[in-house]
């Protein structure tokens, strides 16, 4: 197999298991299965990948590359907490309707039962806690608001939410009762414009 065919069959099952564990879950999603989705042998999937958890942790990794790059342009321009709240709505939603937001929940979930998997999945959470840290800080950082909920508290409830949103998901067909979240997250944010106001810096008094 030359260099190109091989790349290009690992995209393909790279592209295969990310479909196969967002439309049949983790309990649906096999060697067999993700490599009738790929069209290849399902011994491919080990000689390139080494197995079935690790195929899908790379399928993870490549969606949490294109999203956080995505993110952090959609974040870049935010310089108030409503405007962070109106990039925050578009991320979810981008994130729903291209699926990854299952592929982390989905392996969030196997990792219950398998706790091999947690130690890979807290692994690859930290980064996306650390860029909504960081977001916040930038945003409301020496407020009121970030003494009072301090961005790295926030960060583990935004993420919690993230994954607490797509399991509900299931639930609400329409999207209504979660998208009424964000719109309540729009009305709040005005209102605590005078929380995330920056307290200036008291001046050192000089010496005498």
């Amino acid at each position: 197999m030359s260099k190109h065919n091989s790349a290009e069959t690992k995209e393909r099952i790279l592209e295969a298991a990310a479909h196969t564990l967002r439309t049949e879950g983790y309990a649906g999603t096999s060697a067999r299965t993700i490599a009738r989705a790929a069209g290849c042998n399902s011994a491919l999937i080990f000689y390139h990948f080494g197995g079935v958890d690790p195929l899908l942790l790379a399928a993870l990794d490549r969606s949490s590359q294109e999203r956080m790059a995505a993110h952090r342009e959609a974040v870049a321009g935010a310089k108030t907490l409503e405007e962070l709240v109106e990039a925050a709505t578009g991320i979810y939603r981008a994130d729903l309707e291209g699926g990854h937001i299952t592929l982390f929940s989905e392996l969030v979930g196997a990792s219950i039962a398998r706790p091999e998997l947690q130690k890979e999945i807290v692994a690859r959470a930290e980064p996306w806690i650390e860029f909504v840290e960081q977001t916040l800080e930038r945003v409301i950082g020496g407020s009121p608001l970030a003494k009072l909920m301090p961005p790295r508290d926030l960060a583990y409830a935004a993420i919690t939410f993230y994954l607490g949103v797509n399991l509900f998901t299931h639930l609400d067909a329409d999207r209504t009762r979660t998208e009424s979240l964000f719109n309540l997250a729009a009305r709040v944010a005005p209102r605590a414009k005078l929380l995330t106001m920056r307290l200036p810096r008291r001046k050192q008094k000089s010496a005498e």
